[in-house]
């Protein structure tokens, strides 16, 4: 009896040895593969806190190089940029300066006024993404936005704001505060003339 047993115990062994084998090769490789994901490197990017920074002081020295000393002095200063509008100039008067100009702020609408009132005009959204990351959505670095808006206006206006979602001002931007940083604007205006004055004297 007995050796009819171990003979039946080595068949089933034998049979039973293809089945182990497989199964152990096959969790020798899902384990190879647990540990190549574990130490090899990953598909997502790293984030790296110091790229929006480098990235936004390369754009202020690109808009610096662009732009003229009145209109780099006002960005540093006040966060954004005056483009006097070219189109409507007061002929009979040219010394009273255009009939309209407009607010250029990073990554905001480009709001449209009047100089001489200070009456707001119109909200002008454009967008201009960056085309060089990954993502055709990614947005410029905020001084970047602001070179392609001037650069936008100043060769091309028409186009611009034909091209451009025009609502009232009041959509995205704040009147109240619009009209606060065309005091801050007036205010600083009046300060640079002044120290121009007196450097000329």
């Amino acid at each position: 009896m007995l050796p009819a047993l171990l003979f039946l115990a080595l068949i089933a062994a034998a049979l039973a040895t293809p089945l182990l084998w497989r199964e152990a090769a096959r969790w020798r490789k899902a384990r190879a593969v647990r540990r190549a994901a574990r130490s090899g490197p990953l598909d997502i990017p790293l984030y790296d806190p110091g790229r929006e920074r480098r990235a936004e002081q390369r754009a202020r020295e690109l808009l610096h190089s662009c732009v003229n000393d009145e209109e780099w002095a006002m960005y540093r200063d006040l966060g954004f940029i005056r483009v006097r509008g070219k189109h409507a100039r007061r002929q009979d008067d040219p010394e009273r300066g255009p009939a309209y100009a407009y607010l250029v702020y990073p990554h905001k609408p480009i709001v449209a006024y009047v100089p001489e009132s200070g009456r707001l005009l119109s909200e002008y959204c454009v967008e201009f993404p960056d085309l060089s990351r990954d993502s055709a959505r990614a947005r410029l670095p905020a001084s970047d936005d602001v070179l392609a808006k001037w650069m936008a206006l100043t060769s091309d206006e028409r186009r611009v704001i034909r091209r451009a979602n025009m609502h009232l001002v009041g959509r995205q931007l704040d009147p109240a505060r619009v009209r606060r940083d065309l005091w801050r604007l007036s205010e600083w205006e009046r300060r640079r003339h002044s120290e121009i004055g007196a450097g000329h004297s």
